[in-house]
């Protein structure tokens, strides 16, 4: 792999990231004039076939072991979803919706351990500094810890767990192939919960069809697509440290979107669990940042 792939796929884990972000926003428009689980139903089944067209090869090619491995991932990722979708819904600030969520990250090696799996030590350091994140948010007298706020919590812990049950299938089962299998059955986790609570009708407007489809096409589809093609073109370590910058970006759109704003004490509880980020991602962002020190001196 020369330098001048291995700096494309990485700005393109950056285009990576906003487009997430973006994602954030068109959901959070969508649930405007749509149901949230009818929205997920559509939007992760929408793009799981469309995947699973573009990856029909490699679908017919799985084993039972493949397939065994991407279901069970893809349930759990589902779950994950389930309180996302929620948290959007009930949710009282993105931008810190955001970092609640990616702290599934930082409880990954939590969720190995509880596995069977040994953490390096600098996981429980990261821990350590997230849990004081969230304390700073919930003494701030403007944040309210609300069921979206819970939601978000649990999608945060879903998602540990999906992390690791994906990391064993991704052994087994080509990345197109994995994504569609997850990302249909993440829309499948939602028809029972929907036919039992929803409003399930579709939306009659035009605007959030729009909203939809955007989410459904340029936040799923092309963002998935993207981020599989630049995984394969870099280092696993620069990989990680580049998708931290989701809920930063997430946090700026918010902001210029919607119009949030944040307390001294919010700002420091963001940083604090962006601080846990790194520290949990502190091996990856040293093979990143050592080749770059020499230029220095």
């Amino acid at each position: 792999m020369s330098s001048s792939d291995a700096l494309k796929a990485d700005l393109t884990l950056v285009v990576v990231t906003m487009l997430a972000a973006v994602g954030w926003i068109f959901s959070k428009e969508s649930l405007a004039g749509m149901a949230p689980l009818t929205f997920m139903f559509v939007r992760f089944c929408g793009a799981g076939l469309i995947l699973a067209a573009v990856g029909s090869k490699q679908l017919l090619g799985l084993s039972a072991d493949g397939w065994r491995g991407a279901i069970r991932s893809g349930l759990c990722f589902g779950i994950a979803m389930v309180f996302w979708i929620l948290g959007l819904e009930y949710g009282q600030h993105l931008g810190v919706g955001a970092f609640l969520t990616s702290l599934g990250v930082v409880l990954v090696p939590l969720t190995s351990w509880m596995m069977g799996m040994k953490p390096p030590r600098s996981s429980w350091v990261s821990l350590v500094i997230a849990i004081s994140g969230l304390a700073c948010l919930s003494l701030d007298g403007e944040f309210v810890f609300g069921w979206g706020e819970l939601s978000f919590l649990m999608s945060a812990l879903s998602f540990s767990i999906t992390f690791v049950l994906t990391s064993r299938a991704s052994a087994k089962t080509p990345a197109i192939a994995l994504s569609a299998i997850q990302l249909t059955l993440v829309g499948m986790v939602a028809v029972p919960i929907m036919l039992l609570m929803d409003d399930w009708r579709l939306p009659a407007t035009a605007v959030t069809w729009g909203w939809v489809l955007a989410s459904l096409l340029i936040a799923t589809c092309l963002r998935f697509f993207l981020q599989v093609w630049a995984q394969g073109q870099t280092t696993a370590s620069a990989a990680a440290v580049i998708m931290v910058l989701e809920p930063v970006w997430t946090a700026i759109l918010a902001a210029f979107w919607f119009g949030e704003s944040s307390s001294g004490m919010q700002l420091l509880g963001c940083s604090l669990i962006f601080t846990a980020l790194l520290a949990s991602r502190w091996r990856a962002l040293l093979k990143v940042l050592t080749p770059l020190l020499p230029n220095f001196r």
